[in-house]
């Protein structure tokens, strides 16, 4: 099938938006990324279905992402199609004591966060400054001052590889550190519900501006990244080890392990996927040479390398 036909076939099933050669680089946080041969907003659970079997069908490869904030993706872009959530689905159930919210994949959180402040709802604030989405943020158990997404999720759904919706509970989530089961099986997260508390409007604004005052403070906020690009160590502090080793400042093309923070990575101006990756070997290889610790990378790398 020819590139015009998919693309006619494409715009068929989302009326949305559908772009031919979108350079990935506008659509994650690192401004890092080759070209996309198919990129199409989702708005509708039905939408993913149909472009889901429509991949399925005639063996294109297809990418799900967010808001491209955990994301480095190759400077030989992407084959095949990207679809990017748009389901922005917010609803809030409201008793005496808790509140149950359900969010689409595609809210923001930082958005969602300023939205349930305005209503006196609590439990967001420590992961109001991570810059991704709630899809994102299940898939990867996302967390931030000692406080992570399981801790508020009840419960799940997806669709499966055979186009069928599943609501998995927290325990079937098989949430680990930075970890769970949309990791490792192909299911698409389209809503999630969490279970949150009521608290004061003001209590809950001084709380956020707190924990996004520290991001500034400790976190390279001026400069592209994809956020944390390594794991906390067992047992160790990573980007401390990273910084003992004297890779602070160290830098391969415009990729620079952070002067601000060690654990970040971030393009200084025009850096490639190759120089991020190039620069977290050899942060690696430094790290464990001179520590014997091994460190493991948190963003996740799509495309060729």
């Amino acid at each position: 099938m020819s590139s015009d036909e998919t693309y006619l076939n494409l715009q068929k099933i989302c009326k949305e938006k559908v772009i031919q050669n979108e350079p990935m680089s506008k659509h994650t946080s690192f401004k890092i990324g080759g070209t996309a041969d198919f990129f199409v907003e989702a708005c509708s659970i039905e939408e993913i279905r149909l472009l889901q079997n429509y991949a399925k069908n005639n063996n294109i490869p297809l990418y799900i992402i967010g808001n491209g904030s955990n994301l480095l993706v190759s400077d030989k872009g992407l084959r095949g199609i990207v679809i990017k959530l748009k389901l922005e689905k917010i609803e809030i159930e409201d008793d005496i004591e808790n509140v149950i919210v359900t969010l689409g994949a595609g809210v923001k959180l930082s958005a969602i966060a300023h939205i349930l402040m305005q209503k006196g709802i609590s439990g967001m604030e420590e992961l109001s400054g991570i810059p991704g989405t709630i899809g994102g943020a299940i898939r990867m158990n996302a967390g931030a001052y000692a406080k992570e997404i399981k801790d508020l999720c009840i419960s799940t759904k997806c669709m499966n590889d055979k186009g069928q919706i599943i609501e998995l509970s927290n325990e079937q989530q098989q949430f680990e550190y930075r970890s769970s089961i949309f990791k490792k099986k192909k299911y698409i997260i389209l809503e999630t519900k969490l279970k949150l508390t009521k608290a004061k409007k003001e209590k809950i604004n001084d709380k956020m501006k707190e924990y996004i005052l520290k991001r500034k403070q400790s976190q390279p906020i001026d400069f592209p990244s994809a956020g944390s690009t390594f794991k906390r160590g067992d047992g160790f502090i990573t980007a401390k080890i990273i910084d003992e080793c004297g890779l602070k400042g160290f830098y391969i093309g415009g990729a620079e392990v952070s002067k601000k923070h060690a654990g970040f990575i971030v393009n200084k101006g025009n850096a490639t996927a190759k120089d991020v990756l190039e620069l977290i070997q050899c942060v690696k290889e430094k790290v464990r040479e001179e520590t014997g610790f091994d460190i493991e990378e948190e963003i996740e790398f799509i495309g060729e390398k």
